[in-house]
């Protein structure tokens, strides 16, 4: 009787072991057009300016926690910040882009074409002051062209800006 009892729960538990282990291992998912729209800002605060975002734009993962890492287009004709910053985003769980490391908080990143790819410059939103610079890679041909996306990490570890990416880890 009680090798029976164990063989049937074992029966019920083994299948179940892999699908626990994977749920944890994928906790990231793409954050909705909702999640996005509450937590990232209108008119995000880039040092002394408010300067408006392009929500149609927004992209971000949310983890099973709440913790979202996003980003959006900032629209900066007129501002001072034109040339300089192109994009805001927030991060409420640290992750690593590109070998720079990110603490929860508000960057803003802008970027010049180069012969390698994309120079990536980030900065912290409130103050300026640079994080860090980074070289995106050019994407495969055929790879379809977004102004910013942020990947979940089972399908693409990585930060799109246009034809470009720059890879990311997560930290939990």
């Amino acid at each position: 009787m009680k090798i029976t009892a164990l063989a049937l729960a074992l029966t019920f538990l083994a299948p179940a072991a892999p699908t626990i282990h994977a749920q944890s291992k994928s906790s990231w998912r793409a954050a909705t057009p909702a999640e996005l729209e509450t937590s990232l800002p209108a008119r995000a605060p880039v040092e002394k300016e408010r300067i408006e975002t392009e929500m149609r734009t927004a992209s971000g993962i949310i983890n099973n926690h709440g913790k979202l890492i996003a980003g959006v287009v900032l629209i900066t004709a007129g501002y001072s910040a034109d040339g300089k910053y192109s994009h805001y985003l927030l991060i409420q769980s640290p992750i690593t882009i590109a070998d720079i490391a990110f603490t929860p908080g508000s960057y803003v990143f802008g970027w010049q074409r180069g012969e390698a790819g994309l120079t990536v410059h980030f900065y912290d939103a409130a103050t300026g002051t640079p994080h860090g610079t980074a070289i995106a890679k050019p994407l495969p041909t055929g790879t379809r062209v977004e102004s910013f996306r942020l990947w979940p990490p089972s399908d693409r570890p990585q930060l799109q800006i246009g034809r470009f990416a720059l890879p990311y880890t997560l930290s939990e």
